[in-house]
């Protein structure tokens, strides 16, 4: 069986389960990494919202952030031994609507109407790349980050079978929304070695330009994944 963890961005599939993936692979399992919404934007212009990230992350140009996160995510890949696909959907920094209006300036957010063929869009071109031994790991959307909640959406017009897994850190900072997810869900939880908290770790940590943004410093992941895997005794993941 080879497994396709479905990613929204850059990032989220090895923030949310990358102890389990780096086990699985030490196992010969092969996994990939299908990132979903990392394409290249067709202009150099930004909205306001998008600039204001790009200064977050201290990069200028949509290219540079692009090419940028993807090596990042090569790298983390290769430390947990699994592979990557990178799609060409953009982030919703970057979308416009029809008449070319900027269409998001907070993440966390329902889709707007105007996308709403996106999803299917997105399913279409995820089910070109399957084959039946495939298992897809998707994200619940905790948090209602646009992206993740439009690539979870996408994840379940496909009608195959998934495992959920919950979107770190947004479960870190709002752990009160994982219930409503996971009603009528069968839980299993993956056990984690020391081995694969270190490799976990290291994995995230190899996203430097997204480290000060979603966490205080590299001290800080290191507490938070050890603490999630001592709590939890590994990694949950949920199947309807």
């Amino acid at each position: 069986m080879r497994y396709i963890y479905l990613s929204p961005h850059l990032d989220d599939a090895t923030l949310s389960a990358g102890g389990w993936i780096y086990e699985q692979t030490q196992k010969n399992i092969p996994v990939e990494i299908w990132t979903i919404m990392c394409g290249y934007p067709p202009d150099k212009e930004l909205s306001p919202y998008a600039q204001y990230m790009h200064n977050q992350w201290d990069m200028e140009t949509a290219e540079e952030v692009v090419r940028g996160r993807r090596i990042e995510d090569v790298n983390s890949a290769k430390i947990l031994g699994a592979t990557t696909q990178h799609f060409d959907f953009l982030d919703c920094i970057y979308r416009r609507d029809k008449d070319g209006n900027w269409l998001y300036d907070n993440i966390f957010t329902d889709p707007l109407p105007q996308e709403s063929d996106l999803p299917q869009q997105i399913a279409d071109e995820i089910l070109k790349r399957l084959t039946p031994d495939c298992q897809l790991v998707a994200q619940f959307g905790i948090g209602k980050h646009v992206d993740h909640v439009t690539v979870r959406r996408a994840a379940e017009l496909l009608q195959k079978p998934l495992l959920y897994v919950a979107d770190i850190p947004y479960l870190f900072n709002s752990p009160e929304h994982l219930s409503e997810h996971t009603v009528g869900m069968k839980e299993k939880v993956e056990v984690i070695s020391e081995a694969g908290i270190r490799s976990w770790t290291e994995a995230v940590l190899a996203y430097e330009s997204q480290i000060s943004m979603l966490f205080k410093d590299p001290e800080m992941v290191k507490n938070q994944v050890k603490e999630y895997c001592q709590t939890n005794k590994g990694v949950r993941f949920w199947v309807k």
